[in-house]
């Protein structure tokens, strides 16, 4: 990887990169609120179940795939892979999230640098325009993969940048529903390093028929979040 990749890589996995995760727990609110994580260990063993069932075998190799096929110039290859990644966002706040978060992050790449792959990929999605109008979906992982696959960023270094952001995202929710400090916080991140190392790797060796998730109850979570007495996250 390039000095100029890898500063690329450390921008978008950055917990501060505007593409709005801030604002969603993908879940993790209503465990908390439930009961059924209230320390280190419960987050810890949600962001493993979520890494292992979801984020690592889905997203990952979504952007593991879209890195290759944006250094490719493969626009119908993106096109079907964020067709088959939209088909397995059915949870209506979790879907939500990863569109508006995937448009942001495109709004911000082609604001700081120009890439003929990454307009092409705003002409197909109608960007900026709201989710769910007509044109391809846009979802996060696949718009991530992107940026970084025009940055001649590998597929698994993109695959391991998107998990280890997913981490960030939900370890610093914990931050503000639990009683645990940021030391706890990077505790929880290095112990799952390696798993996102295995991860990726797989997720590098993967291809877009290799797409799979099975997270019940995150899914579960995901659905009872609008139904609680009070929220402090969008997901």
């Amino acid at each position: 990887m390039t000095t100029e990749g890898l500063l690329a890589l450390l921008q978008l996995a950055d917990g501060l990169f505007p593409a709005g995760g801030f604002a969603h727990s993908f879940g993790l609110e209503t465990y908390v609120q439930t009961g059924v994580v209230r320390d280190r260990a419960g987050l810890e063993a949600l962001l493993r179940a979520q890494l292992i069932g979801s984020a690592g075998p889905t997203d990952a190799v979504a952007a593991a795939c879209a890195s290759r096929f944006a250094g490719q110039g493969d626009l119908a290859g993106w096109l079907d892979l964020d067709a088959r990644l939209d088909a397995a966002r059915w949870v209506p706040e979790f879907r939500l999230a990863s569109l508006q978060m995937g448009r942001q992050t495109l709004r911000v790449a082609l604001a700081t640098r120009t890439a003929p792959f990454l307009s092409a990929l705003a002409r197909a999605i109608d960007c900026p325009s709201p989710p769910d109008e007509d044109g391809a979906a846009g979802h996060h992982a696949t718009v991530f993969g992107s940026v970084l696959g025009c940055r001649e960023v590998g597929a698994e270094m993109a695959a391991a940048a998107y998990l280890h952001s997913a981490a960030v995202l939900v370890v610093n929710a914990a931050l503000r529903l639990l009683p645990l400090g940021q030391v706890d916080g990077q505790v929880v991140l290095v112990s799952v390093q390696p798993l996102i190392g295995r991860l990726a790797a797989r997720a590098a060796r993967s291809s877009v028929d290799d797409l799979w998730s099975f997270t019940p109850g995150l899914e579960i979570a995901g659905l009872r979040h609008a139904d609680l007495d009070g929220r402090l996250f969008r997901s």
